[in-house]
């Protein structure tokens, strides 16, 4: 397996992603960049965090157009594999590789704190290797982290286990309280319907190393290895 991590002028969490797939968990990693026109032989792209040109217009709404952004979207297409993470999640929606869009916090702030979130989808690769019967802390860093779709779209979500995770409380319980950008269903993250193409806004590339003192998010991307390997 060999990843390929994206970076756009304004990625600031490129490396973050970098350091925690080759150092944490020995994988081969390219660095991509957002002009280059192939994908060097990489089976799993990741489209990281950050502020993408500046979040003009709309976050992750110029990126989408980067010369790289259509062998990404061919690679879907033909199966690959796809993971975009806070802004790259962003960038995802607005390529149209995952369904809705992601809107400004309920709070209209930027939140930088630690979440709790739970696995949802019994399929998807980032999920089904985990335990769902507790919650992971993971660390989210936005101001445009509100999911939205329409009722078909998230009824669609729901029928095809599509969802990744939801923001929860201390004993895994869906609220309002434990939603901090006011997602439509505490929505977190998603796959399309496929299985192929993920996005999440948590960080948990942020969260993968024992001297941050959490490893949450060395475990979701472990899933994904797991997984694939099996």
């Amino acid at each position: 397996m060999k990843f390929g991590v994206i970076t756009f002028p304004g990625s600031n969490c490129d490396m973050d992603m970098v350091y925690a797939l080759e150092s944490k968990l020995g994988q081969k990693v390219e660095r991509l960049w957002h002009k280059d026109k192939d994908l060097k032989g990489c089976d799993f792209i990741i489209v990281p965090g950050g502020f993408s040109y500046g979040d003009y217009l709309r976050s992750g709404a110029i990126a989408r157009f980067s010369p790289i952004m259509e062998k990404v979207q061919e690679h879907a297409e033909k199966g690959g594999y796809v993971m975009g993470v806070c802004n790259g999640f962003q960038i995802l929606c607005e390529a149209g590789l995952l369904p809705g869009a992601l809107m400004h916090n309920d709070s209209h702030k930027f939140i930088c704190k630690n979440i709790l979130l739970k696995p949802v989808s019994k399929k998807a690769i980032m999920t089904k290797d985990l335990d769902d019967s507790r919650v992971y802390k993971i660390p989210i860093a936005h101001g445009e982290g509100k999911y939205y779709a329409s009722d078909e779209v998230l009824k669609e979500l729901v029928k095809n286990d599509q969802i990744l995770f939801q923001y929860v409380d201390e004993e895994g319980a869906v609220n309002n309280e434990s939603n901090p950008n006011g997602s439509a269903l505490n929505i977190a993250g998603i796959c399309n319907k496929r299985g192929n193409v993920f996005g999440m806004m948590p960080h948990p590339e942020r969260a993968a190393d024992s001297e941050l003192k959490n490893n949450d998010g060395k475990l979701i991307l472990e899933s994904i290895l797991h997984s694939i390997d099996a």
